[in-house]
């Protein structure tokens, strides 16, 4: 297979979020098998590895959930957001 390569975005490439964002994505360290799919599909590129764990920036992560889809071990749950 040809190496194909990515692109990463700046991390909030589009600025903060606001208090808009409906669902957040959790990672579960105990399921998490670090295999990055979920920094790969981030298009914010706010997932980062911090202390040998997965961390999501809430500060700049929109909540479109595509981390929490593509995870292929089923590692990040969704949390409703507080109004």
């Amino acid at each position: 297979m040809p190496e194909c390569p990515l692109a990463i975005s700046d991390k909030g490439s589009i600025g903060a979020t606001g208090d808009w964002r409906t669902f957040r994505p959790i990672i579960d360290q105990e399921k998490c098998t670090k295999c990055m799919t979920c920094w790969a599909y981030c298009p914010e590129g706010v997932i980062y590895v911090e202390d040998d764990k997965l961390v999501i920036d809430y500060t700049y992560c929109k909540g479109c959930l595509i981390c929490y889809h593509e995870c292929p071990v089923n590692a990040i749950s969704r949390e409703r957001e507080e109004i």
